[in-house]
């Protein structure tokens, strides 16, 4: 099922695709992001095999992998796992928040998407040395409620 069929009947949002390197597996989300963010935990750094990993946040219904979902490398259990191609090794997405969430990485978008990152989260484990130059507000770990 596409990112277009599980989308509300009645939603208008545009549906981005996304692809790994080798574009064995590719995507569809709804450009309908709750959130996006550029996560800098040690995790992520190595995951990617960057700085910090930038994401976007979407319910899980507004994804669907429409190619390759067999060759998937699955890192994790089924509700909540990082979800990579398994020829090419690239980071697609990760299911997130008891599996109602999902994060697409941002590079891996062939479409732009609406949303930009509007935090880095969990910089009190950044890599020393990459500096943060922008003003976008920074997390020592996750963004809370409150904001703090």
């Amino acid at each position: 099922m596409t990112a277009s069929e599980n989308s509300n009947a009645n939603s208008h949002d545009r549906i981005l695709t996304g692809e790994c390197f080798c574009r064995d597996v590719r995507y569809e989300v709804a450009d309908a992001f709750a959130y996006a963010l550029n996560c800098h935990c040690s995790n992520c750094r190595r995951t990617t095999g960057s700085a910090f990993k930038p994401f976007a946040g979407i319910v899980r219904e507004k994804f669907a992998v429409t190619r390759g979902a067999d060759g998937l490398l699955i890192y994790g259990d089924e509700i909540t796992h990082d979800a990579h191609c398994g020829r090419c090794g690239s980071l697609l997405y990760s299911q997130v928040r008891n599996g109602a969430y999902v994060h697409v990485t941002l590079g891996t978008l062939r479409d732009a998407p609406s949303i930009r990152p509007t935090a880095h989260i969990f910089v009190g484990s950044k890599a020393p040395w990459y500096a943060i130059l922008d003003d976008l507000p920074q997390y020592q770990e996750h963004v809370t409620q409150d904001g703090e």
